[in-house]
């Protein structure tokens, strides 16, 4: 049997008690006591609320359209009603301290795209890669999911599974029918819905999709191929060619660092987070990019008329 071992413990001086005192601890007691802390540590640990960024781009578009900010207000807002979660909107543009975005579980994108993409910058890219190799979540929501192609349409196949490509990919104003869903927990408690936007289609996925999760789909009508779009008008033959073929319009994936990704073509239209199927999609699925378990009947929010209506950009 292995003898108790002594340990000596000392009184802070500025306590007043400056006497040594001397315990014995069985070193099998000890051996427990440390495999206790080190459980609750880690249970303390889990049960620590889930960092969502919500990242709204600057001011764009006519009024009730792009409006990224009151867009992600109202998105934190029904998230900040959930227990374990602690969302935090950055308005404007990128936020200035970037040292925000490494305390994140999941980061959600909302912002014009383009060339002119607040992310794309050589050396915010660089600090996304990295959280992204940790693991961290991304998700990017209409004007977001495109970006040039090159570095930065690779690194949306990576992170994301795809992204809007000019020319390529088209932009027309319809209401899809959205009618059938996978089971996948970002589709929980979904029910059909169908709403006129700017749902972008035919992106530019990974090669033969790989690990592209279809999440809201739908087939346009041949009108819709014809155009015209919203910019460039259109028609491209490809986009024409391809008439009674569903399209996706949200997807997601699992990536190999570990970490999650969604893109979700709507969000033109602000009054549109209204419609509770429409919210409920992008709730559920930025709970599921920060690893949060999503409620079997999805996120159950409330939004009204007069909550539409605030925070919305002057233009």
């Amino acid at each position: 049997m292995v003898s108790p071992k002594t340990l000596v413990f000392h009184r802070d001086k500025q306590t007043g008690f400056q006497q040594s005192f001397h315990m014995k601890i069985n070193p099998d007691f000890y051996l427990k006591w440390v495999l206790v802390s080190l459980i609750l540590t880690v249970s303390t640990l889990d049960a620590m609320d889930k960092k969502i960024i919500l990242v709204a781009g600057k001011p764009s578009h006519g009024p009730g359209d792009h409006e990224f900010n009151a867009g992600c207000l109202l998105l934190e807002n029904c998230l900040d009603k959930l227990e374990g979660i602690d969302a935090e909107v950055h308005p404007n543009g990128w936020p200035a301290d970037e040292s925000i975005l490494e305390k994140a579980d999941a980061v959600f994108l909302y912002m014009d795209g383009g060339g002119g993409h607040p992310a794309i910058k050589p050396a915010r890219l660089k600090l996304l890669e990295g959280l992204m190799e940790q693991g961290i979540g991304l998700g990017c929501a209409h004007y977001a999911v495109e970006v040039p192609v090159g570095r930065p349409g690779k690194a949306w196949q990576k992170w994301i599974g795809g992204h809007y490509e000019n020319q390529f990919s088209c932009n027309p104003f319809w209401s899809p029918e959205f009618d059938t869903f996978p089971d996948h927990p970002i589709t929980n408690g979904v029910k059909p819905f169908r709403i006129r936007d700017e749902w972008y289609f035919n992106m530019r996925f990974r090669p033969e999709r790989k690990g592209v999760i279809p999440i809201l789909s739908a087939k346009p009508s041949d009108d819709v191929r014809n155009g015209p779009y919203v910019w460039p008008k259109g028609p491209y033959p490809h986009i024409q060619e391809a008439k009674g073929r569903s399209e996706l319009m949200m997807w997601a994936v699992e990536r190999s660092d570990g970490g999650r990704g969604f893109g979700f073509t709507g969000g033109h239209v602000h009054r549109n987070w209204g419609n509770v199927n429409y919210r409920k999609t992008v709730l559920n699925a930025l709970l599921w990019i920060a690893k949060v378990e999503v409620p079997r009947d999805g996120v159950k929010s409330t939004i009204s008329e007069d909550f539409l209506k605030l925070n919305l950009d002057s233009k």
